[in-house]
């Protein structure tokens, strides 16, 4: 039979496994940064931007409970879709103008359903609705 010998317990081990693990980590880092310090070597000037990006008008229309229209805050007197029609194209300014249809929730859907046909007559493509997260 063969026995191990018992291990003198002031033998101490070295674990390299932390060690490796830091290695790699810092090969990691040097790599990353080595990209970036190559393109910083190219000296590239580049050009200033003029162009902002350009800002869509929005409209906001809210519509109250009892299905008032309020166009930009200002109430309007629409109990039909012409009159909406004429304050929206008098208040759209370009092609990308957009809607934001603030109805209430116990608004009638007639009257968001007229809102939007008055935005399609007028040549308003784009209408969002606001809401409330639960």
């Amino acid at each position: 039979m063969r026995f191990r010998r018992a291990q003198d317990p002031d033998t101490l081990e070295l674990n390299l496994v932390p060690l490796i693990d830091v290695l790699l980590v810092v090969l990691i880092f040097l790599a990353a940064s080595s990209t970036f310090v190559r393109y910083r070597q190219l000296d590239v000037s580049l050009p200033q931007a003029q162009a902002q990006a350009a800002q869509a008008a929005e409209l906001l229309l809210a519509i109250s409970q009892d299905g008032r229209y309020a166009l930009n805050g200002m109430w309007l007197d629409a109990s039909s879709a012409s009159p909406l029609s004429q304050a929206l194209s008098t208040e759209k300014t370009d092609e990308n103008s957009s809607l934001l249809i603030l109805a209430d929730a116990q608004a009638p859907h007639f009257a968001v359903v007229q809102a939007m046909e008055a935005a399609r007559q007028v040549g308003i493509h784009r209408v969002h609705f606001a809401t409330q997260a639960p």
